[in-house]
């Protein structure tokens, strides 16, 4: 919003009457030869008829009658002229004339109509307020009672015993004044103007019984114009959009008991003008109160819109101001101290003081937001600076509409209510346009400009609307945070709203900067917690960017620094200026007024008329000029400029001079912007005329050629000239951007190697004990391969350790490729080596899936066990919910998770990025980040459109949620923008790739990158299983050797892909607790002189799952005989824990602990004949052996009953049960509803038919007892209950099965004002728990009867 200065400094002209005429005669006098000359020649003249009458003797009655004819014709000449200047001054008086008899009658009529002549009377709207007015003061007495008392005795501990003992709004009812409606605004909204008036008898009484206090208010004066805004307007009901409203209110209350009531703790600092600061936080501009009537509006628009334009005040001085100082008690009068204090709306400002004068000059310049006009006015107060409280000293208002009309006001202004002072004032009107063509010319302009005010004059205006944002980051504790944004423009800052504990707030808020010079400054944008001292994210905006973007705005998504990977918020940025047309001087213009019947050439009266999209400006009249001087000003909006200029006659034509016109102020901000001038003129010393052809009027002529008459600017109307020209544009090879990107032939043909490290046996022990004790080692591993590196956690004192560690690895297939494992004892200073082992990649690729043990080399003894795993990967989603379910199942000791795929990114070149803060290309570069991965591409040498070509990788624990952030930087330094890709959105893309220009956040709308990401999901094949079919006979397993034990855990191919899970599972372990004996005793009688026993039991973990044993009374060698059962998934559990405890009446005391390996367990395998045996085992626990494991995969269904959302659902879930007896036990898949209804009209006309609803079954919330349940029904609006209706009621059941149908008798148009509500009930519920489990109401009008519906 380019507002530049007009230049002409206090000088300049001002657009009153008063000032053309006092410019009229200000014209510099003196002695000119040539003036002499002209009167001596008609003296000369004069006697020359005598003398030659005289000389030839001609007769005296022929001089006299030539000199009654020369007499007469004089006599007519001079009434003429005297008629015609009388009818000129009548006309020019005739504004004036007009008022004063309309002033004259307005003194009859009401002081409504005298004070606002265009104002309605509404006595209408009064007498309704005065009907309604009781129970206006009923609703209020209601508020003030129950919702603002309870509200203040919450806010202090000091007044929870404030009570409102009387509120009487009285019997006088607001009266509106009368309404104005605005036409001279745009066609899409509708302005009224309501005078409000309000002198009513109020009686609000308020006790605080806590102080002994009473106080209260009675009566009430309120005064002001509101503006109510219509808009927007739109071709549906309710026509209106929204309702916008604002206040400018003028509040007197008159207090009782004031003075009590203020000195009450958390009172004391209300006053009057904190409840006025308070109206003003709604309703005084720029707050505005928006009501939407309908859905989907901006409403951060409505409540802040564009401002209306910038009124750069420049306050130069004043005059005779009253004296307030006195000395001697009043003796010896002195003068003031002046300074002046200037509002609009919100917008305060105070000038310096002057001491000891009465005619202060302070120059000083001020710039103030006009959002409406006419509505808002500027206030000057002029005070006298005293030590106590300063003196009054008068007060002005001008309206700013007049400023807007009149473009430049330079006027003195009598102060008001004060003896004598006036104030002189220079006012500018500076609209707002989005164009930067005359940015270099405001800037030159500002620096010539000179105030006493610390801030230089602005360029510009910034609007931001600050929207909302998401995903921000958690605070300390993962508590959510209340964020408020800090927006700053060099010193200035401002601050929004909190909105509290989300990560997605909405603050929709706008704020608006002065901007001195945009291609400098940025505006810093803090997102902070509402403490202010944790910063949630921060962004930077160059306001250069803005410059070079379309429609000087940016209005889009920008990611968020130093904050979530995800974290970004909404923000649209506007910049609007405007252009200035300065008529400065003509030069050589043509004389229209001649002499003596056109025998003498005169000058001209030159004015100008400009026409600017329909509006015409008539400049001041220069008389008897050739080459005037206006030195005036005018704006232009945007459309075509038309000037003319005409030579100013007594008669009723003026004489035309010539006429320019220009191209569109649009058009100006075009590449093309040259011109051709053809000057024409006598012998080159005399202008004739001139001739201006814009060259883009080229581009819309035939073949761009331009061949005809032409008329000449500064010449006669019929003056042309005969024009050729012809336009020929060289064409450029036209540069085109690839459609999609070219990445090598192996770009994403890499693969992924998973390694787990299981464990190792027999290391070297290399810690030893002052030398002399042998000790043990603190082994970890060193595990390398492809250039990459992992290392393991380290065991303390173990020579075999168990790590249970998983790592993975992307590798692109080589020759010679090794994994190489180290082993290493963990000291103080130089790690001992423990061996080494090396595999070949090729191998591992070649078996696909290796288990086994692997010798330590260049050690004495030593092995360790790796599982080795190449993992293909698929360009297809099919198998993506088995691996995230198998990934689920899964955990090692150092936390890593089993990626689900592989993302390939490669980042081929980037286009139309903006331009650095200095103007300069960009040197970009690209940050990928994703998750805590984080890659740089190289950075590019110095341009908009870089090109990088690099392919870069990432390992994908969840697509569903896991997203990649593209930043774009110059040098790492500046941002040029962002991209976020959800890999959730390559699962619907073909082959799972997507390969295309996409547009980048927080930057130009042209700027776009060109990227191609790929997802290929890892397949899951192989697993361990160890479970066999039933034994048909007992047999002896004797102990098998590792080589047996490791056949035993080889992969098994699974013939089908939907049940390779099941490969997952180890086997089912079942745990026999039979005895314990030579237990410690514990509970000691008399004092621990005689010792007693113990009452123990035992605990059993399993990988986190943990067994509790009865107790056994008193017994040191107790008999369970239980037994559990638990099924082993993987290589989550290493070892069986064993810990045996003495039962107490406070603290258990520990007996012992033992533990034992797992794989021992395993290798040992003790089997049975199990139906068998199982009959004739008992356990103390009355647990039964299971018999078999029983595993079920649910895939899909189909075609099921009742089903709206999905008659096939699809579920590839997997579980298994432990069967005890296979033989008579079945396995029973329910298929329900979580909770449905049908809706439907059982008649087949439409227009009069039944409601028919059916309720069917509902899944109530979790609890361990059931409850009694029932549904209610009910058609609303009912206030009689005449369509309740419930179902029976459900005796203890979670699911419980309805299966009933209710009708309601309603006609079409009935039912489509109707809601139907339906509750689920607890029949069961006591007086004091509440008796609603659940609720949800249905919109009748937005569901198709017709055909029924069913749905949850």
């Amino acid at each position: 919003c380019f507002h530049p200065d007009n230049g002409t400094g206090r000088g300049g002209q001002t657009l009153s009457a008063l000032s053309a005429m006092e410019t009229e005669g200000s014209t510099p006098k003196g002695i000119s030869a040539v003036a002499v000359l002209w009167t001596f020649g008609k003296c000369l003249g004069a006697l020359l008829p005598v003398y030659l009458a005289g000389y030839y003797r001609v007769s005296s009655s022929l001089l006299v009658f030539g000199m009654m004819v020369y007499t007469g014709w004089k006599h007519a000449r001079e009434a003429k002229e005297t008629r015609l200047r009388s009818a000129m001054q009548l006309l020019n008086s005739e504004e004036e004339y007009t008022s004063m008899r309309v002033s004259k009658s307005k003194r009859g009529l009401p002081a409504w109509v005298r004070n606002f002549p265009d104002v309605e009377k509404v006595e209408w709207l009064n007498k309704v307020l005065q009907q309604v007015w009781p129970f206006v003061g009923q609703y209020l007495e209601k508020l003030l009672v129950e919702t603002i008392a309870p509200s203040i005795r919450a806010s202090s501990a000091h007044l929870q015993t404030l009570s409102f003992t009387k509120v009487d709004m009285g019997d006088k009812a607001m009266k509106v004044v009368g309404i104005k409606a605005h036409t001279e605004n745009d066609r899409g909204q509708v302005l009224l103007d309501l005078y409000i008036s309000y002198v009513g008898n109020v009686e609000i009484d308020v006790e605080v019984k806590r102080y002994f206090c009473k106080a209260g208010v009675k009566g009430i004066q309120l005064h002001g114009m509101m503006r109510v805004i219509l808009e927007p307007l739109i071709g549906d009901v309710p026509i209106v959009g929204a309702v916008t409203m604002f206040f400018h209110p003028k509040l007197d209350i008159n207090w009782t008991g004031l003075t009590n009531l203020l000195d009450i703790p958390g009172l004391n600092v209300m006053s009057d003008s904190m409840i006025m600061d308070a109206i003003a936080s709604f309703l005084v501009l720029p707050n505005r109160l928006v009501v939407p009537l309908v859905s989907g509006l901006h409403l951060a628009q409505l409540r802040s819109p564009l401002p209306r334009g910038v009124v750069r005040i420049h306050l130069l001085e004043a005059q005779n101001l009253a004296a307030k100082d006195n000395y001697v008690k009043g003796v010896i009068a002195g003068l003031s101290d002046p300074y002046a204090i200037l509002r609009v709306g919100p917008q305060t400002f105070t000038s310096k003081h002057f001491d000891n004068t009465d005619s202060p000059k302070w120059e000083e310049i001020y710039e103030v937001i006009v959002h409406e006009v006419p509505g808002q006015e500027l206030e000057v107060e002029v005070y006298d600076k005293d030590p106590d409280q300063d003196d009054f000293l008068g007060r002005t208002k001008l309206d700013l509409g007049i400023v807007k009309k009149s473009i430049v006001v330079d006027d003195w202004f009598t102060l008001k209510e004060t003896p004598s002072g006036r104030v002189h004032f220079r006012l500018e009107w500076l609209a707002l346009l989005p164009v930067t063509d005359r940015l270099e010319q405001v800037l030159k302009r500002n620096e010539s400009v000179t105030s006493k005010t610390a801030d230089p004059p602005s360029s510009a205006i910034l609007v931001v609307y600050l929207d909302k944002a998401e995903a921000l980051p958690m605070k300390k504790g993962n508590k959510e945070p209340n964020p408020v944004v800090q927006l700053s423009v060099q010193d200035i800052t401002r601050e929004s709203k909190t909105c509290y504990t989300t990560i997605n707030p909405e603050w929709e808020e706008a704020f608006t900067f002065f901007i001195q010079d945009p291609r400098k400054q940025d505006i810093d944008i803090q997102v902070k917690d509402a403490d202010r001292v944790q910063t949630l994210g921060n962004l930077t905006i160059p306001l250069s960017r803005l410059l070079s973007s379309s429609n000087l705005s940016l209005d889009q998504w920008f990611q968020l620094d130093n904050s979530g990977s995800a974290s970004r918020i909404y923000i649209n940025a506007v910049l609007r200026g405007l252009l200035r047309i300065h008529i400065l001087a003509g030069q050589n213009l043509v004389p229209k007024d001649n002499l003596m019947g056109g025998m003498v050439k005169g000058k001209s009266d030159p004015y100008v008329k400009i026409n600017i999209g329909g509006e015409t400006f008539t400049s001041q009249i220069i008389k008897s000029n050739l080459n005037p001087t206006w030195n005036e000003m005018y704006e232009l909006p945007g459309q075509d400029l038309q000037m003319e200029v005409f030579d100013k006659d007594m008669d009723m034509k003026d004489d035309f001079m010539g006429r320019y016109k220009s191209y569109t102020l649009s058009d100006i901000s075009h590449t093309i912007e040259d011109i051709l001038v053809v000057k024409l003129s006598h012998s080159w010393t005399l202008p004739i005329g001139s001739l201006v052809v814009p060259i883009r009027e080229l581009l819309s002529e035939p073949e761009l050629v331009l061949d005809q008459w032409l008329h000449l600017d500064g010449a006669s109307p019929e003056s042309q000239i005969l024009l050729r020209a012809e336009l020929k544009v060289v064409s450029f090879p036209a540069i085109t951007q690839p459609p999609r990107t070219s990445p090598d032939l192996s770009f994403a043909s890499e693969g992924l190697l998973r390694i787990i490290l299981l464990e190792a046996q027999s290391l070297v022990a290399k810690d030893n004990m002052m030398g002399v004790v042998k000790g043990k080692s603190d082994p970890y591993a060193k595990i390398n391969v492809g250039g990459v590196e992992f290392m393991s956690n380290v065991i303390k004192e173990n020579l075999n350790p168990v790590w249970n560690e998983m790592y993975e690895v992307v590798l692109r297939p080589l020759s010679g490729q090794e994994v190489q494992v180290e082993l290493y004892d963990k000291d103080m200073g130089k790690d001992d080596f423990l061996g080494r082992s090396k595999i070949n990649v090729a191998d591992i690729i070649r078996s696909q899936y290796t288990d086994q043990w692997y010798t330590l080399n260049d050690v004495k003894s030593g092995r360790v066990r790796l599982i080795l795993e190449w993992v293909p990967a698929v360009s297809h989603n099919d198998p993506l919910d088995q691996v995230m379910h198998v990934q689920s199942l899964q955990s090692f000791q150092n936390k890593a998770v089993p990626s689900a795929a592989l993302l390939f990114v490669y980042v081929d070149r980037a286009h139309s990025l903006p331009f650095k803060k200095s103007g300069k290309e960009p040197k970009a570069g690209a940050e990928l980040v994703f998750g805590k991965t984080t890659y740089k591409t190289k950075i590019c040498d110095r341009s908009r459109s870089p090109q990088w070509d690099e392919a870069f990788y990432f390992l994908v624990r969840n697509p569903r949620e896991e997203m990649l952030i593209i930043k774009l930087s110059s040098a790492w330094d500046q941002p040029m923008g962002s991209i976020v890709v959800p890999v959730r959105e390559l699962l619907s893309e073909p082959q799972l790739a997507l390969d295309q220009w996409m547009p980048l956040d927080g930057a130009l709308p042209e700027s776009k990158i060109l990227l191609r990401a790929e997802l290929k999901v890892r397949v899951e094949t192989q697993g361990i299983v160890t479970l066999v079919e039933e034994p048909t006979e007992l047999e002896e397993h004797p102990k098998q050797s590792d080589t047996d034990v490791k056949e035993e855990f080889e992969p098994q191919q699974s013939k089908d892909d939907n049940v390779y899970l099941f490969t997952l599972f180890i086997g089912l372990l079942r745990i026999h607790l039979l005895e314990a004996q030579n237990l410690v005793a514990k509970d000691n009688l008399m004092g621990g002189m005689v010792k007693g026993k113990s009452d123990p039991y035992v605990k059993i973990n399993i990988g986190g799952v943990t067994f509790k044993s009865l107790v056994i009374k008193e017994n040191l060698n107790p008999t369970w005989k239980e037994m559990y059962e638990l099924v082993l998934s993987g290589h989550s559990v290493q070892e069986i824990k064993f810990e045996a405890f003495d039962k107490d009446l406070d603290s258990d005391d520990f007996l012992g602990r033992f533990s034992i390996k797992l794989n021992e367990v395993i290798r040992s395998q003790y089997t049975d004949k199990v139906l068998q045996l199982q009959s004739l085992q008992s356990y103390q626990n009355k647990a039964v052996p299971s018999a078999a494991l029983l595993f079920v995969h649910l895939e899909r269904a189909h075609s099921l009953p009742l089903c709206e959302r999905s008659a096939n659902p699809q579920w590839n879930e997997y579980f298994y049960f432990l069967v005890h007896d296979p033989t008579h036990q079945m396995l029973v898949v329910k298929a329900r509803h979580l909770f449905t209804f049908i809706l439907a009209t059982t008649e087949s006309d439409p227009a009069e038919g039944m409601l028919s609803l059916s309720v069917f079954r509902g899944l109530l919330s979790q609890s361990k007892d059931g409850v009694d349940s029932y549904v209610s029904l009910m058609l609303l609006p009912d206030k009689s209950k005449a369509t309740k209706r419930k179902t029976a009621v459900k005796k203890r059941d979670l699911d419980p099965e309805y299966n009933e149908k209710f009708e309601y008798d309603l006609s079409m148009d009935e039912m489509r004002f109707k809601r139907l509500s339906v509750s689920v009930k607890n029949n069961s519920a006591s007086f004091r728990s509440r008796d609603i489990i659940g609720q949800v109401q249905i919109e009748l009008a937005q569901v198709d009867l017709i055909s029924g519906v069913t749905e949850w």
